[in-house]
């Protein structure tokens, strides 16, 4: 697995500067090309610098490295050769440079100690790795001495030296009682970082006899124990309180030198009377804001990452009730050597120039020195194409025997740095790796993208054509990526066809050929509309598409943006979606998404339900609760519960709730028992040992649960030994040096007897150890201190009382306490796959340097400049999370032309390791984004005065902008499209030669480099010629038509006359029904032949008028209108008459509409509307 991983970092590692330094192309990984390719050795992998490794296991120091061909390895030893040949109890791992040392087959640690150097060489060059120093772990034994008692008088200072055996690595020191407990420490009482413990002042109760101090060396893992020390504190009445005094540090100033990047810790311990407060100042300045931390009761000062600005004096105050004391601790922070700009690979092609930088950071200023193949330059075999400059070699005119790899060393008195960094000389001819004859399929009007993944060293020059035998491509129609990839922004049918790419440097030229076929975009022609639904009643949405014949489409329906439901009345046709006896959860949006391969749409409707008519409902109730509970069949872990049910309340019961209450362990409290159905009024109950029972039953019906019966006499059963143990036992470290055991503790009814107590058991895991127990009281938690930092413990928990334990316990797998990861991810390499997007690669780190839980890597990064404003601003990081053992991720929107800078730290359970050094990486150019306005002023007969802005986000260097625009007639139409083009540093324009009185389009937008941004469109008019204007005369003002107008109102209104005197003669009109209906004695109906009254009948009468005769022009009456209007009554509106057949009431039926709003006319009145008006 290592193998493969190592393999496949190398290629990517090879392309990624393929890419950057000969073409910047985004050449993909090709495996066949990679073989090919030759390549100087790289490092890969070493053992750290101060490798401190344990006697008893064997050692083995890393050394890896790729290169092509594979590179073979060496060792030197304290500056000579190393001839593992001659060793038996060294070997070499095959196809690799790490060496094993057999210590566990008779082989002594002591003796390899010393300075190790790997060299991996090829035929390219050789590249080596740092000095690893070796040194065994040393755990000696605590040297015998004489204790004698402790006699204080309570109120005094005192300090137990601790004086641990000098260890490789030092040891961690902690203080613990003879019951392997910790002691407690406070603001009075606490622990040096020099390991001893310290009393401000003692008390009566810090008399005990088992002070002791423990050593734990963990390379051996091992724990040394001090003889126990005794305190005895004899009282004095009364006791005097003094002023604080300082213990340690001890005088009134000190010095510190820390190193940059370290932790710098700084300690006061005061003693006194009441006990001090200590108080921490930076003398000039403030205390560095989110480094700082204060540890051990504001004893000491903690600040991370120290640089040279923490230099300074820090002054430490002690201050109680009867005065202060301070110290002043001058420090001094130095930096052993870092980088600034570390060297790196240099692909060249033959005759081309380079340069390797190499600077790099410290205090002092550390010096610089270059090797070549691991060999000082200056004794070096000679090229007369490099020259050192300090910390630059200068390749001029290079060949390809100028391959080699070349080291540098920057060091001070802190440190040092080395660094491999390869120039690899490579001429190839053009290489094409996109596949023959690929397939592109794209939706018209949409971007097509047709890929030429190249390699050639010189770097291939890309031309397209289109066919076979097509001329070489060019125009604005077309985008030519730096990658060779060709883009014709909008692909259209008449684009579809063979292409081919051409890719040519001096070596030679290489073509292939690609495929475009244009689809036609899919629609929903019909979508679904929004819909109004009773409850139980029945919906369909329609969802009706168009699509091209060669793609399949799929249809999905949503709900709410989710899946629909689980239910078997939703059925989803090829066309539609029907609900089948719609309720109130289906309430809701429906989505119809229709997707194929190449593209995707949707639309959504709303669904509204709403309530059926109300019918009359039978009142449904919780039940009565239960009554009458007895208690029979007393057994030791059983009994019988029965009791007579309530009142149902018109909705059966269904089922029956028992609740059991604990008087001795936990009254009050109410807890769940058993169920059982409706139809039962008994129930057999389990019980556990040592619990007072009380029950109480609950009735269950459709609309809920009764309320509880009243509780049944209480049952006291016997104690025993528990019969389970503790759930859900855990081992998790909450320090790098504890272990802590939690369980859930059993309940009170749970203990089934008194006295209920847990013994703890662990040991570590995968070593042949015993266990060790303790038995604890009724809690929920034990720690385990001194552990090592993350190993494997089993641990199992066992519950126990006065009459015995529980079974055997389960065991459980638990870790030890995380510490934060001590390496940065190496070989970080960003990949810019376009202007806002990168890939960022690095390298995993060891897992045994992880120290936890591996949860994953951290990416942060941001924006250090913009590019085409060269404007900083304020850095906003950004952090991506990539969960796992992942060696690469992707950062999405980035922005166009701009340098950005990132770093890469793993992650575990206790927080993240240090970070990757920052990577400087730079995303292209892109297209800009619309001008920020376009205004046009100055109109004039032929001309208009545009005015713009330039692009929010230029994103790139702008070149010019594009202006289109056409004139628009009084339908709408677009008449045809002109273009100008227009510097880039212009921001106005005035278009002349317009037509006059005309209405324009405008289409505006910018370009960069990369191509067109996105447009902005406005549209203005011409004005009009006065002289035109003139010559257009209103018709209304004309003679011969107004003339006309009156001859036509005169003869409408003789009409209307005629027709109005028609109508007063008579007709049939309702008067018998009237009559009838009062029933008056004293008018009686006569015939008009006998002297009687009776109905007239006309039938032309009863023929409406035509509508419009006398209706407004708008179709309504208005109400100051006459209330007898002939109009409404020739619409067939019944009146009231009198007996002579005149009109005397108001007509019954549709009602007068009022004019709509807005809708009054501008022109002339008409004579038809000027007479109804009148009438």
């Amino acid at each position: 697995m290592t193998k493969k991983m190592s393999m496949s970092t190398s290629k990517t590692s090879l392309v990624l500067f393929l890419c950057q330094i000969i073409s910047a192309l985004d050449v993909p990984l090709d495996s066949k090309l990679l073989e090919e390719l030759s390549q100087p050795p790289t490092i890969t992998q070493q053992s750290p610098k101060d490798y401190i490794v344990d006697p008893r296991e064997n050692i083995v120091i890393q050394c890896e490295a790729k290169g092509k061909p594979p590179p073979s390895f060496s060792w030197t030893r304290n500056g000579t050769h190393f001839d593992i040949d001659k060793d038996a109890q060294v070997t070499m791992k095959p196809n690799s440079g790490t060496l094993v040392i057999n210590i566990m087959n008779g082989g002594k640690a002591e003796a390899y100690e010393g300075v190790y150097q790997c060299t991996a060489r090829n035929e390219r060059g050789a590249a080596v790795s740092n000095n690893i120093v070796i040194r065994p772990s040393r755990s000696p034994l605590w040297t015998k001495e004489k204790l004698e008692p402790n006699h204080v008088r309570e109120g005094d200072s005192l300090v137990l030296h601790c004086r641990p055996p000098v260890g490789l690595p030092p040891p961690i020191i902690f203080w613990m009682d003879n019951a392997f407990q910790r002691l407690p420490q406070s603001e009075r009482v606490s622990q040096g970082l020099n390991g001893d413990l310290y009393f401000s002042n003692v008390q009566p109760e810090d008399t005990r006899e088992d002070y002791i101090c423990y050593a734990r060396f963990n390379h051996t893992q091992t724990i040394q124990q001090k003889q126990p020390i005794s305190v005895k504190v004899f009282s004095t009445k009364p006791v005097t309180e003094r002023q604080p005094v300082l213990l340690t540090p001890t005088g009134s100033t000190s010095t510190k030198v820390e190193l940059r990047g370290n932790v710098l810790l700084l300690e006061c311990i005061a003693a006194g009377l009441p006990t001090p407060v200590i108080h921490w100042i930076k003398e000039g300045g403030e205390l560095p804001a989110n480094r700082t931390f204060f540890e051990n009761f504001k004893k000491t000062l903690k600040i991370i990452d120290v640089s040279e600005a923490d230099s300074g004096n820090y002054k430490c105050i002690a201050r109680n009730a009867l005065g202060s004391v301070h110290h002043v601790i001058s420090v001094t922070v130095k930096a052993a050597p870092y980088w600034i700009t570390a060297p790196r690979n240099l692909v060249l092609s033959p005759g081309e120039d380079g340069t390797l930088i190499c600077r790099a950071n410290g205090s002092p200023k550390p010096s610089i020195s270059w090797l070549a193949n691991g060999v000082p330059i200056a004794i070096a075999p000679e090229d007369p194409s490099r020259k050192v400059d300090g910390d630059t070699i200068i390749f001029s005119h290079v060949q390809e025997r100028s391959s080699a790899v070349y080291q540098c060393n920057a060091s001070n008195e802190y440190g040092y740095l080395l660094a491999n960094a390869f120039v690899n000389v490579l001429a190839e001819p053009p290489r094409i790796l996109t596949p023959a004859n690929k397939l592109y399929q794209v939706i018209a009007d949409s971007p097509a993208l047709l890929d030429c993944a190249y390699f050639g060293s010189p770097k291939p020059e890309i031309e397209w054509f289109k066919g076979v035998k097509g001329s070489i491509l060019r125009g604005n129609e077309y985008v030519f990526h730096d990658n060779g990839t060709l883009e014709i922004p909008v692909a259209q049918k008449s684009n579809a066809g063979t292409y081919t790419c051409v890719a040519r440097n001096e070596l030679g030229k290489i073509q292939n050929e690609v495929q475009l076929e244009i689809k036609d975009p899919t629609m929903i022609i019909k979508q679904p509309e929004y819909k109004v639904i009773q409850r139980y009643g029945q919906v369909s949405f329609e969802c009706i598409i168009k699509h091209d014949s060669t793609l399949l489409p799929t249809v999905t329906w949503l709900k709410d943006n989710d899946e629909l439901p689980d239910d078997e009345r939703f059925l989803v046709g090829k066309d539609n979606l029907t609900i089948m006896n719609v309720t109130d959860k289906d309430d809701g949006t429906y989505t119809c998404i229709v997707n194929t391969t190449l593209d995707s749409v949707s639309a959504s409707a709303v669904l509204t339900v709403v309530a059926a008519p109300p019918t009359p409902a039978i009142i449904y109730a919780r039940p009565n609760p239960p009554f009458d509970l007895e208690l029979t069949g007393q057994l030791e872990r059983s009994i019988d519960l029965s009791w007579i049910p309530g009142d149902e309340n018109n909705s059966p019961i269904t089922s029956f709730v028992v609740e059991f209450e604990d008087a001795l362990h936990e009254p009050g409290v109410w807890r769940y028992q058993t169920e059982v159905p409706g139809t039962q009024t008994m129930a057999q109950l389990k019980l556990s040992p040592y619990v007072n029972y009380s029950f109480r039953v609950i009735a269950v019906n459709r609309i809920g649960r009764s309320q509880p019966s009243e509780p049944s006499e209480q049952y006291l059963t016997k104690s025993a030994s528990p019969d389970e143990n503790p759930a859900n036992v855990q081992g998790i470290g909450s320090e790098p040096d504890n272990l802590v055991i939690t369980w859930e503790p059993l309940k009170g009814f749970q203990s089934n007897g008194p006295g209920l107590q847990y013994k703890v058991s662990w040991r570590q895991k995968d070593v042949d150890d015993e266990w060790t127990s303790v038995i604890v009281a009724n809690v929920s938690k034990y720690i385990v201190s001194g552990t090592p930092t993350f190993v494997p413990y089993e641990v199992k928990v066992q519950a126990l009382n006065d009459l015995g334990y529980a079974p055997e316990p389960s065991e459980v797998i638990g870790h030890s306490g995380e510490d934060l990861p001590m390496v940065a991810p190496g070989n970080v390499q960003v990949h810019v796959i376009n202007s806002t997007l990168a890939k960022v690669h690095w390298d995993p780190v060891p897992l045994k340097s992880v120290r936890g839980h591996l949860q994953g890597y951290k990416v942060y990064y941001w924006k250090v400049q913009s590019l085409s404003r060269r404007s900083r601003r304020h850095i906003e990081k950004k952090i991506l999370t990539f969960r796992g053992n992942k060696t690469f991720g992707m950062l999405p929107g980035l922005e166009p032309y701009s340098s950005y800078k990132l770093n890469v730290r793993v992650v575990n359970g206790k927080g993240e390791g240090p970070a990757s050094p920052d990577k400087v990486f730079k995303t292209p150019e892109g297209v800009p984004s619309s001008p920020s306005f376009l205004k046009i002023t100055n109109p004039t007969l032929d001309s208009l005065t545009l005015e713009w802005g330039s692009p929010t986000h230029p994103n790139g260097v702008l070149t010019s902008y594009t202006l289109k625009f056409q004139p628009i007639n009084n339908t709408h139409e677009l008449g045809p499209l002109v273009e100008i083009r227009i510097p880039a540093n212009e921001s106005s324009l005035i278009l002349k030669n317009l037509n006059y009185s005309t209405r324009y389009k405008f289409y505006f937008n910018a370009q960069t480099s990369v191509g067109s941004g996105s447009q902005i469109t406005e549209e203005a008019v011409t004005i009009m010629d006065e002289a035109m204007a003139s010559r257009q005369v209103d018709i209304a003002t004309q003679g011969w038509f107004i003339g006309l107008m009156c001859a036509v109102a005169l003869l409408i209104l003789i009409l209307l006359i005629v027709c109005f005197i028609r109508r007063n003669k008579g007709g049939k009109y309702p008067v018998k029904e009237k009559e009838d209906a009062h029933a008056d004695p004293e008018i009686q109906p006569m015939k008009e032949d006998d002297g009687t009254f009776g109905e007239y009948s006309d039938a032309e009468d009863h023929k409406p008028l035509k509508k419009g005769s006398r209706t407004p022009s708008d179709r309504t009456v208005k109400k100051e209108d006459s209330d007898d209007s002939l109009v409404d009554y020739g619409e067939g509106v019944n009146g009231q008459f009198n007996e002579d057949g005149s009109f005397i009431g108001q007509y019954s039926g549709k009602k007068e509409k009022e004019p709509a709003e807005g809708n009054e006319s501008s022109e002339a009145p008409s004579p038809v509307n000027a007479m109804n008006s009148f009438v």
